[in-house]
């Protein structure tokens, strides 16, 4: 029983959370979609998601946003201003070949602090690997979960 106890201290949920070699490829996914929005790369945010997916965003004040994939890959690939979105402590679930990843977030533009919240991202496995089918988030800008990543760091 101490070992597990101490198992369970040593393993925090950064570390853990993502411990199957299936687990990760999900969350290397939705990584990809942050490496597409910081590169301004449309393109690779379009190669990261399934036709028709649909963003949905709900902010502090209850407001619901929501536009397409192709929208959102257009305006990353239009927007000139430093983007960069982080998770930790993700949170995966797979059956078969549907999984569901969960997890803080922070945003940043122009390395100032935007928003936080939680990301929540539905995909689907393809022949060509996970790809995003759904992404809901919420849109926080007070009383975030602070941030076990600390400040960006500046190129």
């Amino acid at each position: 029983m101490r070992i597990f106890a101490f198992a369970l201290l040593v393993c925090s949920a950064t570390l853990c959370a993502a411990d199957s070699p299936e687990e990760k490829d999900v969350v290397a996914a939705a990584q990809k979609l942050f490496d597409a929005m910081s590169a301004h790369d449309a393109n690779a945010a379009r190669a990261a998601l399934l036709a028709n997916v649909q963003f949905t965003s709900v902010s502090n004040d209850g407001k619901i946003s929501t536009s397409s994939g192709e929208q959102f890959a257009t305006h990353i690939g239009e927007i000139k201003k430093a983007l960069l979105e982080r998770i930790w402590e993700p949170k995966v679930l797979i059956r078969g070949r549907l999984a569901q990843l969960w997890a803080e977030y922070d945003f940043y533009l122009d390395g100032k602090f935007g928003h936080c919240g939680v990301d929540v991202f539905t995909l689907a496995k393809t022949p060509e690997g996970w790809k995003i089918a759904a992404v809901a988030d919420t849109r926080e800008t007070d009383g975030c979960t602070p941030r076990p990543l600390g400040p960006p760091v500046k190129p």
